[in-house]
């Protein structure tokens, strides 16, 4: 019995009352002796009382005690046996000493006692002893385990309702999406009406009919774009097809010169409605920026891409060179000064870009600088030539110095990459919010997002074809100077190596207006010359060359060979050129220490996917990547895309 409640009855209180009491007694019986005796009688009737009713309040307060133990031993044991709660204690070799029958319920078995824990509950083996919480699949059952790691005890709750109902929830939720088709102008120029509109026909019947087979909402909204509503479920759905879509349209339209394709944006996610919208369109975009043909998915922070299987179609018309040339004359007009950047380690056509951007600077009578960060084997030549020029030479200038020249009414131009990560001082473009990008990449995920100004065609041959366009429109009359043609005219003829890839029509026009204005082909040709040592380097990688996969040339270079990122991509050129080989993988170690990948295919498989993996970019046929790891580690990752991609599409059948 608790000690409080003892002192309850003879605590100081009544040992003073006692006191008191015999006191007036003693007192009575002196001044009367009959008084003292009554008052004597009376004080031992109420000690009696006193005492009597203290043994009677500890016996029933015994009883009462007893009795509600009993009860709450009762009461734990129904809760331990009843209660939907699940406990389990094991010892220090994940054995089951001790559970409640909920375990055995959940494991359907009698007893587990004496059983391995792991053994019943296999998703916890090599789960460490610590205050966590897992979730477990047992049949058709999800439990929550939690685990108190000093008691070596286990609780499990059925979770199985809340699952369902948050699966339910997630694949109800709403996704927007837009098709569009990307060169509809392109495909029915030159068209009657009535053989548009049986085209358009059955490219609008094969739309309604995907759509009605995934219960997908569809509205048009535009004669070539349409809104897609649908839930998460069915978009789950489409991405296991791959969106088959895509394939099925261009293959029904492929006896046009020109095949029909389309695009689609799609976003999810989100509960805002008007963001849902905005992503939506975001995505879109993406899509349009890698070349079309494609599907962009964006939900939370996942971004996956779809098909892209064709190259960007050539637009014939150049109004919008013409509306981008003239706004950015504006733009170089209305700032103080204009900062011409390209991506790390530059190439001829990034600094061919960046002198025929500079021409348009000087045009408007503006100072001009372009960001250089050395000068590398690619561009050694070329800077030799352009450096003899003082005008030229006297505006580059170091990233370094770019930080101390931009300021919030100054003009960024980036060329030849829209990937801030590209830079070598991505800090300038926090610096002012007047951006303009000019590219030719097909678009990424790390994309310049505050740029007032994006010129983007997937389907150019280089940043410098961009760049002769723009100028053409630029200034009337264009007074090209021909070390300035000459340097455009280089940086094409290396990124299409000799007007063999990527080239189309405007490819051609751009070089002869390049070539009317005195770009001297001579010189092009010393300026892509080879010296013998490079060569053999080059011959040494590709004896390394395997075939993997039956169509695919992989070449490894021996650890310790470092080799700049233009050999690499020259012998995954030379590579793409053997009989049977869809595509070239190169990886070498880099002089600055990182693993360069360089990657070519003939179009019938996408590189750009596969670099894309890997941290990189770039073309259909053209990607390449850098990464900070061992040339083992960069070999294994590959060849795990590979076999990731084979299994996904089955690209190397």
């Amino acid at each position: 019995m608790p000690k409080f409640l003892l002192t309850r009855w003879h605590g100081l209180h009544m040992i003073w009352t006692f006191i008191f009491m015999l006191a007036l007694t003693i007192g009575l019986a002196i001044f009367r002796l009959e008084l003292g005796l009554v008052a004597l009688l009376i004080s031992g009737l109420l000690a009696y009382y006193t005492l009597a009713a203290e043994k009677a309040f500890r016996q029933e307060l015994s009883d009462y005690i007893g009795t509600l133990s009993h009860r709450v031993k009762r009461a734990g044991n129904e809760v331990m046996n009843e209660l939907p709660i699940g406990i389990l204690l094991y010892n220090e070799d994940r054995t089951i000493e001790w559970h409640n029958p909920y375990v055995a319920r959940m494991a359907d078995k009698e007893s587990l006692i004496g059983v391995p824990m792991d053994d019943i509950f296999p998703l916890l083996k090599g789960k460490k002893d610590k205050e966590s919480s897992y979730e477990i699949s047992l049949g058709s059952k999800v439990y929550q385990i939690h685990m108190k790691a000093e008691e070596r005890l286990l609780y499990f709750s059925d979770v199985t309702e809340l699952r369902t109902i948050l699966k339910q929830y997630e694949e109800e939720r709403i996704v927007l999406g837009i098709v569009m088709m990307d060169n509809l102008d392109e495909v029915t120029q030159g068209m009657d009406d009535q053989s548009r509109s049986l085209m358009m026909s059955k490219v609008t019947n094969q739309i309604a009919d995907w759509a009605q087979e995934y219960d997908i909402y569809i509205k048009r909204i535009t004669s070539d774009k349409y809104l897609l509503v649908m839930d998460q479920g069915t978009l789950t759905k489409l991405e296991q097809t791959r969106f088959e879509l895509l394939d099925e349209i261009r293959e029904m339209t492929a006896e046009h010169k020109l095949p029909v394709t389309v695009s689609m944006g799609i976003a999810g996610g989100s509960t805002h409605l008007i963001e849902l919208g905005q992503l939506t369109q975001t995505s879109l975009d993406m899509a349009l920026g890698r070349g079309g043909d494609q599907v962009a998915v964006k939900i939370g922070q996942r971004l996956s891409f779809y098909g892209g299987k064709s190259n960007a179609v050539e637009k014939r018309t150049r109004v919008r060179a013409r509306v981008i040339s003239h706004a950015l004359r504006d733009l170089i007009q209305e700032s103080d000064r204009v900062v011409i950047v390209g991506h790390k380690n530059p190439d001829m056509d990034a600094i061919g870009a960046a002198i025929g951007m500079l021409k348009a600077v000087h045009l408007s009578g503006k100072e001009g600088y372009i960001v250089l960060e050395g000068i590398n084997p690619s561009i050694q030549r070329l800077m030799a030539i352009l450096t003899e020029d003082e005008r030229i030479s006297a505006s580059f200038i170091t990233p370094e110095e770019s930080l101390q020249i931009v300021e919030p009414r100054s003009l960024v131009i980036v060329l030849d990459t829209h990937k801030a990560s590209m830079l070598k001082e991505p800090r300038i473009l926090q610096q002012t919010h007047r951006i303009v990008i000019v590219d030719h990449h097909r678009r990424g995920e790390d994309f310049i997002q505050d740029a007032i100004l994006v010129y983007m065609e997937p389907y150019a041959s280089s940043t410098c074809e961009l760049v002769t366009e723009l100028l053409q429109y630029f200034h009337d009359p264009m007074d090209l100077d021909a070390l300035e043609a000459t340097a455009l005219l280089a940086g094409i003829v290396v990124d299409t190596k000799h007007f063999s890839v990527q080239t189309g029509a405007r490819t051609f026009e751009a070089a002869s207006y390049l070539r009317r204005h005195g770009a001297d082909s001579t010189m092009v040709q010393k300026l892509l010359k080879e010296n013998l040592d490079d060569y053999m380097k080059k011959a040494e990688i590709v004896k390394q060359a395997e075939i993997y996969k039956g169509h695919i040339a992989l070449a490894v270079s021996e650890p310790g060979h470092k080799a700049p990122q233009l050999m690499i991509a020259q012998v995954a050129d030379t590579l793409l050129n053997m009989n049977d080989i869809l595509a070239s993988f190169v990886v070498s170690e880099r002089p600055d220490g990182m693993v360069g990948i360089s990657a070519r295919s003939t179009g019938q498989i996408n590189v750009q996917v596969i670099m894309e993996r890997l941290g990189g970019g770039g073309h259909l046929t053209n990607a390449a990547t850098q990464m900070e790891c061992t040339l083992q580690a960069a070999v294994y990752r590959l060849k795990q895309v590979l076999n990731q991609l084979e299994e996904e599409e089955g690209l190397f059948e």
